[in-house]
């Protein structure tokens, strides 16, 4: 572990059930003695699994790691809506689900495949009128959400061992409400249903085998953090111009036709900058890491 230590690096969490995610960055700013933690990306309180903290300079880099695609497991329990669209939710609604079956979920499903337009629920964290959704639901209150583009890669759903419970499991990108989705899905089945259980399996390679408790925290280097993006190792010359956020010419660094961001680091594996496309063929730095890590 290079540039990594306890004030400076990436932690895959495997949260627990009833922690709120800020209450696992609080637990953690607690152990490590730092104010300086965040996370990559709200689970629910309900919600178990992959969780990725930023520690240090480590949550200047966060942004990358909320981009990436994530996957997660869920039950959709068939006849009944919440208020959250979750089992933590009062119940708003009774159906009899009139036969529905697999085959109409699944057929259903098909239709929430690619990019699609999604309303956020009512209790979340997104913001209107500078408020957040969820305060404005305390208040008892519903406002008109605008619709966002989200991206399904992959989704199914199956049988569970419980009548009139199914269990889908979806690949998808950033922003995508799970709750919302299994809802939308029964709907177009033409019946309702909540999220019973929720669980991430993981965000880009990160996945529950690289997950530990919050008790086991384990703080991995700013460099393996961003490990799903394209990384370039440079020599001092280069190393230095870079320390001082260089725009260079994109021919100039050997990117070999490389997807941005970049990840540039240097022949000890610290981590110096991450790079973006700019203007006129050239890159520049979006996120440059002082020296000193």
């Amino acid at each position: 572990m290079n540039e990594a230590n306890s004030k400076n690096g990436f932690i895959v969490v495997d949260k627990e059930p009833g922690w709120t995610s800020h209450d696992v960055v609080a637990r953690t700013r607690k152990k490590l003695n730092t104010r300086k933690v965040g996370h990559s990306g709200t689970l629910d309180p309900p919600a178990t699994g992959v969780l990725i903290l930023g520690v240090g300079r480590a949550t200047r880099l966060l942004k990358y790691i909320t981009d990436l695609p994530k996957r997660y497991t869920a039950t959709m329990v068939l006849g009944t809506e919440t208020t959250t669209l979750d089992a933590e939710g009062d119940i708003t609604n009774v159906q009899d689900i009139h036969g529905t079956c697999l085959e109409d979920l699944q057929e259903s499903s098909t239709r929430f495949m690619g990019e699609i337009l999604q309303t956020p629920p009512m209790v979340s964290a997104v913001k209107v009128d500078g408020k957040r959704l969820y305060e404005i639901a305390r208040e008892g209150r519903e406002v008109e959400r605008k619709p966002r583009l989200i991206q399904i890669y992959e989704l199914s759903i199956e049988e569970t061992s419980k009548k009139d419970v199914y269990r889908i499991h979806v690949a998808c990108g950033s922003g995508t409400y799970i709750r919302s989705l299994v809802s939308d899905i029964a709907q177009d089945a033409g019946t309702i249903a909540h999220v019973g259980d929720l669980r991430r399996n993981s965000i880009g390679s990160f996945d529950e085998s690289d997950a530990n408790p919050i008790e086991e925290l384990c703080v991995l280097s700013m460099v393996e953090g961003l490990r799903d993006y394209p990384q370039i190792v440079v020599g001092e010359q280069e190393a230095s111009l870079i320390r001082v956020g260089k725009v260079f010419e994109k021919d100039y660094l050997d990117l070999q036709g490389l997807p941005e961001p970049w990840v540039f680091a240097d022949h000890l594996g610290n981590l110096l900058a991450v790079y973006k496309q700019h203007k006129g063929g050239t890159i520049k730095p979006d996120v440059v890491i002082p020296s000193d890590n």
